[in-house]
């Protein structure tokens, strides 16, 4: 079995952080407490900056090594996974913006965790696949814009944290930009109770007459396609990390049973080799992508970040009924896990959002 996720990039430091400080209070995560101490610390470590440049408060290395970190966490805690997620493609945003001026405010800040950040952009990135109506909405307001409008659910939020998200133009088009933290038009309303991953920090987000001006503006309307074909292959490779963790934390599981129950468990559909065998195969391809000119590959990303959540809900199903009685447990890691794989095939964009856009490519290639 495999016992190494990603290639070993990041050091001692946030792996002994992930086991030290993040392991102990996976339940109480899972439950409604936010990790912001952990977020913080793991931010000056790099843990949200391995892909950015050193001078820009990262650690100068690639993709691939973000997805590592990100998997790192996911493998003891889905939830703060996702919360790593939103962080680092925050940064990943403002990395890929022609606006120096935000990329000088705000990335070095949110790589190193001074900042904590949502991103807000779910609803702008369902609307563009052609699945929901866009929420926010924006005017021209002299150099700036006013924004009004709300968001369901943006997680990574609490007080004194940064929102990114898009709007539409009444005049037509898009906007992409920053609320900064402390913003007086931006309000935060608790969301009902989840099944799990209470402590993501998410909230539904109220903008009223929200003053951007033209610093806090990522992507102006005459480049914000451009911008979205840069972002949305990181935007996606990243997420795959929180499958990635999931799955190798659910093959531990089920390696750990098999020794003192693989007479029954032998009669299971998903055994510890199938898992295996898939899972170096998606941690393979993730790699290969990670390394690539990411414009040219839109539909192999989609049907990588795909497989992350089809594999993810196999191997943690398989890990519960591998555990039998003691996986359902609601203390158990493989019962939490379960809801984690859940979350990772419906956060935005979710299996059946996926599988559209996949469909989409695929007969546009026909």
């Amino acid at each position: 079995m495999s016992t190494d996720l990603l290639p070993a990039v990041h050091g001692e430091g946030i792996d002994t952080l992930i086991r030290e400080v993040l392991a102990p209070q996976a339940q109480a995560i899972d439950e409604g407490r936010y990790p912001g101490d952990f977020m913080r610390a793991l931010g000056s470590l790099g843990g949200f900056g391995a892909a950015l440049p050193a001078g820009s408060g990262g650690l100068g290395l690639d993709l691939a090594a973000q997805i590592e970190i990100i998997a790192g966490v996911g493998r003891v805690c889905g939830s703060t996974a996702f919360l790593t997620w939103c962080q680092a493609a925050c940064a990943w945003y403002l990395r890929q913006t022609d606006n120096a001026a935000a990329r000088a405010r705000y990335l070095a800040p949110i790589a190193r965790g001074e900042i904590l950040a949502g991103t807000g952009m779910s609803n702008a990135v369902k609307h563009l696949a052609g699945i929901e109506r866009i929420n926010l909405r924006a005017r021209r307001d002299g150099e700036g814009y006013r924004v009004n409008g709300a968001l369901p659910w943006v997680s990574n939020l609490g007080p004194g944290h940064l929102l990114i998200a898009a709007a539409a133009l009444e005049e037509g088009g898009y906007v992409m930009f920053v609320v900064p933290p402390g913003s007086e038009a931006l309000t935060l309303r608790p969301c009902p109770a989840f099944a799990g991953m209470e402590g993501t920090g998410t909230y539904g987000v109220h903008l009223k007459n929200a003053w951007i001006p033209a610093e806090d503006v990522l992507a102006e309307p005459a480049a914000f396609e451009d911008y979205i074909r840069r972002i949305k292959p990181g935007f996606l490779l990243l997420q795959i990390g929180m499958g990635v963790g999931l799955v190798q934390a659910s093959l531990e599981t089920i390696h750990a049973t098999n020794q003192r129950l693989s007479h029954v468990n032998t009669y299971l559909d998903d055994q510890e080799a199938d898992l295996e065998r898939d899972f170096q195969a998606l941690r393979a391809e993730t790699l290969r992508l990670a390394g690539l000119d990411l414009d040219a590959l839109p539909l192999d990303i989609l049907r990588a970040r795909a497989r992350a959540s089809e594999l993810g809900l196999r191997a943690t199903q398989s890990a519960a009924l591998h555990a039998g009685a003691a996986g359902y447990l609601m203390s158990s890691p493989a019962q939490r896990r379960l809801r984690e794989a859940l979350f990772v095939a419906i956060v935005t964009p979710a299996l059946k959002h996926l599988r559209k856009e996949i469909h989409a490519l695929e007969q546009q290639a026909a």
